[in-house]
């Protein structure tokens, strides 16, 4: 079966939405680091409700969460193409591989430091 590119702009625009949410739910039920995240993600929304954040609070926590999954799912790309190119140990895919956990790690950094400016206050 060979691929055929919807040219028109709505049945096009739909095909694509369904590979993301198809694509999303791969990286959910797949992968563990995304499993986490999310759970985390749940987490914050449940104590979002609880401790009635305010719309400021709720946008910054949203984009954090947004900008964690965004990234971990950039660094599990980058992970497969580079297994798939180059299944075997070699120091420049394992370079590769590592600056993209690092921008997570930055990605990650910024959302508790996020959670914690939000919910510290509410517990002291």
């Amino acid at each position: 079966m060979e691929f055929q590119k919807d040219n028109s702009f709505f049945t096009g625009r739909l095909k694509s939405v369904g590979f993301a949410v198809k694509g999303a739910i791969k990286l959910i039920t797949t992968e563990h680091s995304v499993m986490v995240q999310s759970s985390i993600g749940v987490l914050a929304i449940i104590a979002g409700f609880y401790f009635h954040i305010d719309r400021y609070e709720w946008m910054l926590q949203l984009l954090a969460f947004g900008l964690v999954l965004g990234v971990e799912s950039l660094n599990t790309a980058v992970e497969k193409i580079a297994d798939f190119i180059h299944p075997e140990f070699h120091e420049k895919i394992g370079f590769i591989k590592d600056i993209a956990a690092g921008a997570v790690m930055f990605a990650a950094t910024a959302a508790i430091a996020v959670l914690l400016l939000i919910y510290v206050p509410k517990f002291l």
